[in-house]
């Protein structure tokens, strides 16, 4: 039975009242100090001074009139975020207490607060296997809970992933230097190069969402697995050892590889189990970005 109005605001309600206390307690320094000097504009260009930095040094302006100019910027606080959201099939999985979604939507909360906290614009892209919706970036409460009633309660008319097709969808909407947090379990092939013409112009974190099923199978005898995405099934012998060792060997292999990927296109990736609390991870790796900036 579909959800009705009242539970669905009352649904959007609690995370929003869980979320917005993490980022008033934990994130909201960590996050004005990762994109600090992000959102800059110029300012002027000035003759240079003892002190300034000669990274700041106007090479044309400077041959022009025979001694250094420098170009000055000032910071605005304003970024655009955007959240690229893969709400395919595969999503639709959990095995401890809830589904991949749910875990995207309370973790899409905190980072979007932590926005509007730092008076950051945030939009929305979801997408499976085609794009799905799309709300530009914008400012305000409501907008967020908006935001947050579409990923738990999502219209989605496809099953698959295109993450390729979401990226260059991406890159040929935001025109301005924007924060791109893609949150996906990424399952997913052919998207290195749209993830590296995207990651040349924007600042694109990648978020991992795993269910630990998906890296460790349980001992469990004769069980039915299935494909969301293709419906395909089969039935396999999980109580062969061998078998879920290969499989475990398999994943290892994969997680390198995305890694590597995600290093080759300069995109953090950080991942993220549904079983084991987000705050500590997201707090380790707001860190790790601040000491890299210093």
């Amino acid at each position: 039975m579909p959800a009705t109005p009242a539970e669905i605001l009352q649904r959007v309600k609690r995370i929003e009242i869980k979320t917005r206390n993490l980022v008033e307690e934990v994130f909201t320094g960590e996050y004005h100090a990762m994109f600090k000097g992000q959102g800059l504009e110029f300012s002027e260009v000035r003759e240079y001074q003892i002190g300034d930095s000669y990274r700041d040094i106007d090479w044309n302006v400077s041959a022009r009139f025979g001694h250094p100019y420098i170009k000055k910027f000032r910071e605005t606080r304003e970024l655009n975020v955007l959240f690229l959201i893969d709400l395919s099939a595969s999503n639709q999985f959990g095995t401890k207490g809830q589904i991949k979604s749910d875990f995207i939507a309370e973790l899409t909360a905190v980072l979007s607060f932590s926005a509007l906290s730092n008076q950051d614009k945030v939009g929305l892209l979801l997408f499976t296997d085609r794009i799905e919706k799309y709300l530009p970036p914008r400012k305000g409460r409501k907008y967020t809970l908006q935001i947050l009633r579409d990923i738990l309660y999502p219209d989605l008319q496809g099953k698959g992933t295109d993450l390729a097709g979401a990226l260059s969808f991406a890159a040929r909407l935001l025109k301005k230097r924007s924060i791109v947090f893609l949150i996906s379990d990424f399952l997913a092939h052919d998207y290195t190069k749209p993830l590296q013409l995207l990651a040349n112009k924007h600042d694109v974190i990648a978020l991992q969402v795993i269910d630990p099923a998906e890296r460790i199978l349980p001992a469990s005898g004769l069980v039915r697995i299935y494909n969301p995405e293709t419906g395909d099934s089969d039935v396999i012998d999980l109580s062969d050892k061998s078998l879920r060792k290969q499989y475990e060997q398999y994943i290892k292999v994969e997680q390198e590889q995305l890694s590597k990927k995600m290093a080759q296109a300069h995109v953090d990736l950080l991942p993220l189990q549904t079983d084991q609390s987000y705050v500590q991870e997201l707090q380790k790796f707001f860190d790790r970005r601040i000491k890299r900036r210093r």
